[in-house]
C-alpha cells in the first residue's frame, strides 16, 4: 500500500484513479489531498489564466493583462500563460516545502496535470525560468527545471539571470518596476521559433514578461508559458 506524498497517509490505489492514462502518476497523492488542489476552471483570462468573475475583466482579458498590453514597454511580448491551479493556502504550503525546503519529490505530484495540459500546446523549443547563481546555490535546484525534467522535456538554457532580491519579498509595484533581469545567451537558436517557458508561479506576470521580452527581442517568433498556479 502506497503513501500520499503530501500527507503521508496510506492510500488504496482504487481511491485515486483519475483516468487509466494518468493512473500511475496520480497514485502519488491521495484523494483528499487531490481535492484540495483547486483547478482553474470556467472562464479565464486568455492571456494569464486568471479566473474571470464579476468586474475583474473586459472581454476575454483581465484588467491586469489589459494594463500590461496598454503599456508600450510590455505589449505584445507574452502571448499567453496557462496556469493549472489557484494559488490557495494549501498549494502555497506544498510549494514552500518543494521550493524553499528542498522536498524535491513533491514535484512529482504535478506531473499528471502538466502532461494533460501540454498535449494541447504547440511549441518549437522549451526553456525554464532560470535562477540566479546565488539563488541556485541557496536552493540546490531550479524548481522549474525539475518539473521539465520529470516531464521528460528536452530543454535549452537560453537565458541567464542576474542576482536580485527575492521576488517574494517585493510588492506588486516593486516587481513591475524591476529592470530587465534576463540575458539571452543563445540567440542563434531562437530565430523564428515558438518558445514555451516553464515556471512554477504566475504572480504579477513580471518575471515571465521580462523573459518573453528578452526572447522576442533576440528573435523568437512567439513566447508562451505554463505555470503550476497563479
Amino acid at each position: 500500500m502506497s503513501k500520499c506524498l503530501v500527507c503521508d497517509e496510506a492510500m488504496k490505489d482504487a481511491l485515486i484513479w483519475r483516468t487509466l492514462l494518468m493512473w500511475v502518476d496520480a497514485k502519488l497523492i491521495c484523494k483528499s489531498c487531490d481535492e484540495k488542489l483547486e483547478r482553474i476552471t470556467g472562464d479565464r483570462c486568455s492571456m494569464c489564466s486568471r479566473g474571470l468573475a464579476g468586474n475583474s475583466s473586459s472581454g476575454d482579458l483581465c484588467f491586469d493583462c489589459l494594463r500590461w498590453e496598454r503599456n508600450g514597454e510590455w505589449s505584445g511580448y507574452l502571448s499567453n500563460n496557462i496556469s493549472l491551479f489557484h494559488y490557495n493556502e494549501y498549494l502555497k504550503e506544498i510549494i514552500a516545502k518543494y521550493k524553499y525546503r528542498g522536498d524535491y519529490a513533491l514535484a512529482s505530484i504535478f506531473i499528471p496535470y502538466l502532461k494533460e495540459m501540454l498535449r494541447d500546446i504547440e511549441y518549437d523549443l522549451v526553456t525554464c525560468i532560470p535562477l540566479s547563481d546565488e539563488r541556485l546555490k541557496e536552493r540546490g535546484f531550479n524548481q522549474a527545471q525539475a518539473l521539465a525534467d520529470l516531464l521528460g522535456l528536452r530543454t535549452v538554457e537560453v537565458l541567464t539571470r542576474i542576482d536580485t532580491e527575492k521576488q517574494s519579498k517585493k510588492s506588486r509595484h516593486e516587481r513591475i518596476a524591476l529592470p530587465q533581469v534576463f540575458h539571452v545567451t543563445k540567440n542563434d537558436l531562437l530565430h523564428n521559433q515558438s518558445i514555451l517557458v516553464i515556471d512554477d508561479i504566475y504572480t504579477t506576470g513580471t518575471t515571465l514578461r521580462q523573459a518573453a521580452k528578452a526572447l522576442k527581442k533576440a528573435g523568437a517568433k512567439e513566447v508562451s508559458s505554463i505555470t503550476l498556479c497563479r
